[in-house]
């Protein structure tokens, strides 16, 4: 869990940087609480999706790592996503369809804004009504949550700490599904970008975050020994590197999937979570499977 204070930050970011990226990052969980609450029976991705792109644009967005996603049913599963060809990173199976909501079934809520320089990616998993496998899964997910600061903080190589989290999956009896994104990553960096409110988007992704990414994969990250995609392959094989990291561990279970994804702030000696206020933080809390942390606070 986060502590109660910011003790240390990246090399190139201020304090004051990680206060804007958690104000970015609270924005992205509220449109998802607030989208989650109005969903009913019959609505379908798409209009989910669409609702959840009104939200953030009427609170201020212009720009995006990527438009909000939404996916139903079996679709949280990810089922019938891998094999499909990843066009450059693009792999269509992922983009909001007509799958419609029914009672009892899961959904996922995934939306990655930008304010200003300030990105968020955040992952919500919830159900119309009750489901007791999505239960289960969002239990699951808190040893994850777990694991995977510990063994930053160890200073594992990143890919050692993904292949830890399919290991774990496997001592639970459910599935890594992140492995059906593309590269399958488990996380991927996210960097402060100009101060520009707003740019353009290419196939619901924003132009500036992944103009960003590529030229960390291509040119920063070959030069220094590292790579913004972090995954359980050999191109993760190295330390973890200073900086953001937006993490989404997301298991399966039969036609169940289950995640949650949010901001890990590594530096070069210290890993944490940028915040607990979190909505499966709170459900943990709830459910008495742990104790509320302290709220980190600016120095």
């Amino acid at each position: 869990m986060s502590q109660g204070a910011w003790g240390s930050t990246p090399d190139d970011l201020a304090a004051e940087d990680l206060l804007h990226f958690r104000e970015t990052q609270q924005l992205a969980y509220r449109c998802c609480e607030t989208v989650a609450g109005e969903l009913r029976p019959g609505i379908s991705e798409r209009e989910t999706a669409a609702l959840m792109k009104t939200w953030l644009l009427d609170h201020g967005v212009r720009d995006w790592f990527h438009q909000p996603f939404a996916w139903f049913g079996p679709r949280t599963a990810f089922k019938g996503f891998d094999g499909l060809r990843h066009l450059g990173g693009f792999n269509l199976a992922f983009y909001p369809g007509k799958q419609r909501l029914e009672e009892g079934m899961p959904f996922i809520l995934d939306c990655a804004p930008t304010l200003g320089a300030y990105t968020a990616d955040v992952g919500y998993s919830g159900a119309l009504g009750h489901n007791l496998l999505l239960e289960r899964l969002l239990d699951d997910l808190l040893a994850h949550r777990n694991l995977i600061v510990e063994q930053v903080r160890q200073r594992l190589p990143l890919a050692e700490v993904s292949q830890a989290v399919d290991r774990l999956c496997q001592r639970q009896g459910t599935q890594p599904r992140h492995k059906a994104y593309p590269f399958e990553v488990l996380a991927h960096r996210v960097e402060k970008l100009g101060a520009r409110n707003s740019g353009p988007s290419l196939a619901r992704f924003g132009v500036r975050n992944i103009a960003t990414l590529m030229k960390n994969a291509w040119i920063t990250g070959r030069r220094e020994g590292w790579s913004p995609l972090w995954s359980s392959n050999e191109r993760s094989r190295h330390a973890p590197t200073p900086g953001l990291w937006a993490v989404e561990p997301h298991l399966g279970l039969r036609s169940v999937g289950a995640k949650f994804e949010e901001l890990l702030v590594v530096t070069e000696d210290d890993a944490y979570w940028l915040d607990d206020d979190l909505p499966h933080v709170r459900r943990w809390i709830a459910r008495g499977l742990i104790s509320a942390p302290a709220r980190r606070e600016v120095a």
